[in-house]
């Protein structure tokens, strides 16, 4: 495989202007409150358990995983709505009102079992283990309860939804944020930060180059995430160069020593 005689314009001319689709994924777990995640977040340390995606029950079924025996359920606070009713007689008054009470209906990711996820791509010409190892970048445990962030990058670490739905995808996004040098412009002053939406293109985009090149799955939701970001926008020579650049070095990273010597 030889990255020299890809046509890079023709494959990110691709993902701007072929239709596309934003995935399933981002609406596979419900977005909870901050106020829920911290509560979800106090009772998973307090009973030592790992910090991962929370759902309810039957949730977790349709996901094809089920609830551990004895598990114990999280508590949320969610909203009901109540009828009024008259203080003498008792009788409903027709009048409503909403209340926020707490519930035991969910379970994390930790507190459930099945069959590992098997939807994971993996490819003969390209090694995650290698390519991290090069890049002196670290995949850690992902430790959020929000199941619709497909993964993150932080410093020199990136973490993987257990879940995700393209966990490939996921992972060269992650190490594209990386390596374009993202998640250290919170040290660069503000006229040299990158805004978010060119962040999400360029990290997309690297993730869109990389699938095609070593043919795996996830094209067409990659294109759709990248014309989500762009709003009918368009892409800068300079914003191509950082992207072309960064899956170049990623494709490289991963590839046997051999070949890199070619």
């Amino acid at each position: 495989m030889s990255t020299n005689t890809v046509n890079w314009s023709g494959l990110l001319s691709d993902a701007v202007n072929e239709p596309g689709i934003i995935s399933s994924a981002y609406s596979t777990f419900y977005q909870y409150s901050i106020g829920n995640q911290m509560l979800a977040y106090s009772q998973l340390k307090g009973r030592g358990e790992q910090l991962s995606p929370i759902a309810t029950y039957k949730r977790w079924q349709a996901l094809g995983r089920q609830v551990k025996k004895g598990a114990k359920a999280l508590q949320l606070c969610m909203p009901v709505t109540i009828s009024k009713t008259d203080k003498q007689t008792g009788d409903k008054t027709g009048e409503m009102f909403q209340a926020f009470v707490l519930k035991n209906n969910w379970f994390a990711l930790s507190q459930t079992e099945g069959q590992d996820y098997q939807h994971e791509v993996a490819t003969p010409e390209w090694s995650k283990e290698l390519a991290l190892s090069t890049l002196n970048i670290t995949e850690v445990a992902f430790s959020m309860l929000d199941g619709n962030c497909q993964g993150y990058a932080t410093g020199k670490n990136i973490a993987v939804n257990p879940v995700a739905i393209l966990p490939h995808k996921t992972r060269f996004h992650e190490l594209a944020h990386v390596v374009l040098g993202h998640t250290v412009e919170s040290t660069m002053s503000d006229s040299e930060r990158t805004p978010r939406d060119i962040k999400e293109v360029e990290a997309e985009s690297v993730a869109y180059i990389c699938c095609s090149i070593l043919n795996l799955p996830g094209l067409v939701e990659s294109r759709g995430y990248i014309q989500n970001w762009l709003q009918g926008n368009s892409i800068t020579d300079k914003t191509a160069q950082k992207i072309f650049g960064a899956a170049e070095k990623i494709l490289k990273a991963g590839k046997a020593k051999a070949e890199q010597a070619e």
